[in-house]
């Protein structure tokens, strides 16, 4: 029977090795690449299957032999354990790539999606007017309650805080208002930056809280007289 090994490298052996991989014992190795290039890995079994994972740099500027040993050790109590440390790597990088991107996210506003929204679509609207409106009646109406509101965070109160004031007094424009602002919380949702429901909807939702247009401008003209 092989005996195993137990730390059969040196610094100096680390500082020669030529290209290969090489033993250390324990499961951790040494790899040298043909460009000189080195680096410690932990081979493990786990659930009868082998597995390698990464240390890091060797050298002069990476880990030394002896924190390459401790980090191996470490490892070897997690395998013990059943615990997967290839697994959990990926586990603990997933996360910390999910927490980023929610930061990232957290930091996008209304405002800059409606401009991007505006930006990109500009182009085909029919006139300069309309153009001007959309702008105008976002940075009226809209910007002062909600611009600087991550575009995740919006929500049906602040949809209201803005239509309420101006929902019978500029029905035609509160409208045009609402519209928008859809349009925008539904860009935002289809770039990742919100999930669920659109807190602008008519439909099923605001329309259960405010007025139709048409309940507002019923019988403000009465029928003229034939004659």
């Amino acid at each position: 029977m092989p005996k195993k090994l137990s730390n059969a490298l040196t610094p100096l052996a680390v500082k020669n090795a030529k290209p290969g991989r090489h033993a250390d014992g324990g499961g951790l190795h040494l790899l040298v690449k043909e460009s000189g290039a080195r680096s410690w890995v932990y081979r493990f079994m786990l659930s009868g299957k082998s597995r390698d994972i990464g240390l890091g740099t060797a050298g002069p500027d990476g880990i030394s032999l002896a924190d390459a040993r401790d980090a191996r050790d470490a490892l070897r109590l997690k395998v013990k354990a059943g615990i997967d440390p290839l697994e959990e790597r990926q586990r603990d990088a997933a996360e910390a790539l999910a927490a980023a991107q929610a930061a990232q996210v957290a930091g996008i506003t209304f405002k800059a999606v409606a401009e991007t929204y505006i930006g990109a679509n500009e182009g085909s609207w029919r006139n300069d007017k309309h153009r001007q409106q959309w702008k105008n009646t976002l940075a009226t109406y809209v910007y002062p309650v909600i611009g600087e509101l991550p575009v995740a965070d919006v929500a049906t109160a602040h949809v209201l805080q803005i239509l309420e004031p101006i929902w019978k007094a500029k029905a035609e424009t509160a409208s045009r208002v609402r519209g928008r602002m859809e349009t925008i919380l539904d860009a935002a949702k289809a770039r990742g930056y919100r999930d669920g429901e659109n807190p602008a909807r008519w439909r099923g939702h605001i329309a259960q809280i405010l007025p139709a247009r048409s309940r507002l401008t019923r019988g403000h003209h009465k029928a003229m007289p034939y004659e």
